[in-house]
């Protein structure tokens, strides 16, 4: 029961089924996930660990990269189950379309860009001190 309660609870917010959607056939980078969802990099992560907690997706570290993709074949059936059902829930959806379309512009730029643009959106530490 405790998979299908992380599961349920993974799906309870938009932005966590926006990220899972995007996903769909693709691995992303967080830093495509972050310009997708334009959400602070804490933030994403903190998403991203429920929806692997709740083993939806899998991550995998390449570098400094780290990257995100459904949950492969090795998924258990309630986890299938759930994307299936997100998969035919939203495929008409006007957002999830307009998601598809925003997720492949941010393909078409590199991760170094993204990564630099995101960094100089960060506000300094007041105190001079560095985020690690």
């Amino acid at each position: 029961m405790e998979s299908v309660l992380a599961i349920t609870r993974a799906l309870a917010d938009e932005n966590r089924v926006r990220a899972l959607l995007v996903l769909d056939g693709r691995e992303l980078c967080v830093c495509q996930l972050i310009e997708f969802l334009e959400l602070a990099p804490s933030t994403v992560s903190k998403h991203m660990t429920i929806l692997r907690q709740a083993r939806l997706i899998d991550g995998r570290k390449k570098g400094r990269w780290m990257n995100y993709r459904l949950a492969g074949k090795h998924a258990s059936p309630a986890v299938t189950e759930a994307i299936a059902w997100l998969r035919r829930s939203l495929s008409d959806d006007p957002a999830a379309r307009r998601d598809a379309r925003r997720i492949e512009k941010i393909l078409k730029t590199g991760r170094e860009v993204l990564c630099t643009r995101q960094s100089a959106r960060r506000k300094p530490c007041p105190i001079g001190i560095t985020a690690a």
